[in-house]
């Protein structure tokens, strides 16, 4: 399986659909102007917890090709820091998403009405 050379192409995989596109690039509406759920999209709440998941299973498989890389259970020094460059990459996307919430609901907090 090819890498792919572009981080945020590399992101983009862990959390589908944010950017309003399906893979074949046509273009689907994330929430309906309601603010209810447009048909088949999920909330944000499970977008997020999803992406949670997804990073936690990557940081497993990191762990487990470092110990293989450890125990010299047949596992490529190539294949271990590939690994854990992913779980690397999808925690601080995760982070960041996480700051820009944070920054958002201070932002909510601080407005006046």
């Amino acid at each position: 399986m090819p890498l792919p050379t572009n981080p945020l192409m590399a992101a983009s995989a862990l959390v589908p659909n944010l950017s309003g596109t399906n893979r074949a690039g046509n273009s689907t509406p994330a929430l309906s102007s309601t603010g209810g759920q447009a048909g088949g999209s999920a909330p944000f709440s499970n977008l997020l917890t999803d992406a949670v998941g997804r990073v936690g299973q990557l940081e497993d498989q990191a762990r487990a090709a470092v110990d293989g890389l450890m125990t010299g259970s047949g596992v490529d020094v190539h294949q271990a820091m590939i690994a854990t460059q992913k779980a690397s990459m999808a925690f601080e996307l995760t982070l960041a998403v996480r700051n820009k919430a944070v920054q958002a609901y201070q932002q909510v907090i601080g407005m006046q009405f």
